[in-house]
C-alpha cells in the first residue's frame, strides 16, 4: 500500500531516540574482512508523531547518529485518541514478512507489546494498546509493519467526511448507547406524586387545573 506522506517541520518537535537494534557486519574483501555496525534507530516525540531509520559506519556511535539523521527524515503524524490516549480503530500493517496487528485497548490497560512493536508504540506516545505480532521476527520488519499499520490509521473526522455523514452515525455503539439513554432519561414524564395514607391528617394535594 502506498502511501501520501505529509512533510512535517521537525523544528518545533522534541523528538527523543531510542535504539531497537545493533546488528554487526562483516564484508570480505581481498586484503581480509572490514567490520562494521548497523543501527536501527526509532526517534519520536510521545505526541504523535514518529519516525525510524538505519545507519551504518565503522563504529556504533557513528552508526546510531546516522540512524536518529535518517529516522527525522521520515517522521509521520500518528492519529491518537483525546480519550485513553490509544488508537482510533483496529489495523494490520505488513511489510514483507511481517505483520503486526495493533488493538485500540481502555484507559488502564498499557502498552502490550514488545520487542520492536514497543518502540515504535512508546515512541508515538500511544499509552494504551493491544499489539501482536504475526509474521516475520525480524526487527527491521517488524519496525516497517507497525509504522505502515499506524499510517493505516484514519480519524473518524475523516471518515464521516469521505462518507457524507455526521460524526455521530460513525461512533461506537456503547457511546450512542450512552447518549440515547442520556435522552431517554432527558424526556421521561415525571413519577405521580404518592397519596397520603389514611389517617396521616394531611390533605391530598389538589388537582392542577387545567
Amino acid at each position: 500500500m502506498k502511501h501520501i506522506f505529509e512533510k512535517i517541520d521537525i523544528g518545533g518537535l522534541e523528538l527523543k531516540d531510542q535504539v531497537v537494534f545493533i546488528n554487526r557486519v562483516t564484508k570480505v574483501v581481498k586484503g581480509g574482512k572490514n567490520l562494521s555496525f548497523s543501527a536501527l534507530v526509532v526517534v519520536g516525540d510521545s505526541a504523535g508523531h514518529v519516525g525510524y531509520g538505519m545507519g551504518k559506519a565503522r563504529e556504533v556511535s557513528s552508526a546510531i547518529k546516522k540512524g536518529v539523521e535518517a529516522a527525522k527524515k521520515n517522521i509521520v503524524r500518528v492519529p491518537i485518541t483525546d480519550k485513553g490516549s490509544t488508537i482510533p480503530h483496529t489495523v494490520t500493517g505488513r511489510y514483507g514478512s511481517g505483520a503486526v496487528l495493533l488493538k485500540p485497548a481502555s484507559e488502564g490497560t498499557g502498552v502490550i507489546a514488545g520487542g520492536a512493536v514497543r518502540a515504535v508504540i512508546t515512541a508515538a506516545g500511544i499509552q494504551n494498546i493491544l499489539t501482536k505480532s504475526l509474521g516475520s521476527t525480524t526487527a527491521h520488519n517488524v519496525v516497517k509493519a507497525t509504522v505502515d499499520a499506524l499510517l493505516r490509521l484514519k480519524r473518524p473526522e475523516r471518515v464521516a467526511r469521505l462518507r457524507g455523514k455526521e460524526l455521530a452515525d460513525i461512533v461506537p455503539v456503547d457511546e450512542k448507547r450512552k447518549k440515547a439513554e442520556a435522552t431517554a432519561v432527558a424526556v421521561a414524564p415525571a413519577a405521580p406524586a404518592a397519596e397520603p395514607e389514611p389517617g396521616s391528617g394531611e390533605a391530598p394535594a389538589p388537582a392542577p387545573q387545567v
